[in-house]
């Protein structure tokens, strides 16, 4: 009897981490949906609305014990298609659909840097420093995308048609980001049960009442300041070994 009700429990899924899951992959194909239809702006505001999902649905997991393996590659497919598939499709109709094969080959390099980073994560993803990611996350490099074309669509200050090439050189850049070997932060220590200082309170409340304000130019000047932040701090890093290496010596 025992027997039987565990193996009735095993073939279940977690309702609420695998419907938050269920959200941010909706959310990545109406983005997709959004971006066919000329839609720029809610496309790339979906795609930002897939990372807050995806955010979600991990930390709820963890907060009410309700991890799996079946919800840890259902989460992996859903970044796939949220933040591999989508942004890449948006950015090619926004500004690369004009510069023929050099555009959708920008758009399918982004696409296949990011299933190589997430199959790369899903093998080390007992073996790795939890503070860390080895490459640009998915998330991040799919922020990148949606802030440039969330901005540029939104103010009317930037036609993807004209900037094709920079366009072009930005999707490359971010794609090989996620599979190298360059370290980003994870924040994955921050927890949501313990204390945190004053200040950092202080410090977090404008940053929400800034993105509240003018969201699609605060998204993208974050992303591209998490994106340039790994390799500053790899940089870093580097100069410190050097350092310590000639004090050795």
């Amino acid at each position: 009897m025992v027997l039987m009700t565990e193996m009735k429990s095993r073939r279940g899924i977690y309702l609420l981490p695998n419907l938050l899951t269920t959200g941010a992959l909706f959310s990545g194909f109406y983005s997709i949906v959004a971006a066919m239809n000329q839609h720029f702006g809610s496309a790339a505001i979906a795609i930002f609305v897939a990372m807050i999902l995806d955010g979600m649905d991990g930390r709820i997991a963890r907060l009410t014990n309700t991890q799996s393996a079946f919800g840890m590659q259902y989460d992996s497919l859903s970044d796939m298609v949220s933040f591999g598939l989508a942004p890449s499709l948006v950015v090619y109709q926004w500004a690369l659909f004009g510069m023929g094969k050099l555009g959708w080959l920008a758009a399918f390099v982004y696409t296949a840097c990011a299933s190589l980073r997430l199959a790369r994560f899903n093998t080390q993803a007992t073996s790795i420093d939890k503070r860390y990611f080895q490459g640009l996350p998915s998330p991040g490099a799919a922020a990148v995308l949606a802030g440039l074309v969330w901005f540029g669509s939104s103010y009317g200050l930037i036609d993807g048609t004209t900037i094709g090439a920079m366009c072009f050189l930005v999707t490359v850049i971010i794609g090989l980001l996620m599979v190298s070997n360059i370290r980003y932060h994870s924040f994955k220590e921050f927890d949501l049960k313990n204390r945190i200082p004053f200040v950092t309170f202080l410090i977090i409340v404008p940053v929400f009442v800034l993105i509240a304000i003018e969201p699609a130019l605060i998204l993208f000047f974050l992303a591209i300041i998490y994106a340039i932040s790994g390799p500053i701090y790899t940089l870093i890093l580097l100069r410190r070994h050097r350092v310590a290496r000639k004090d050795a010596r």
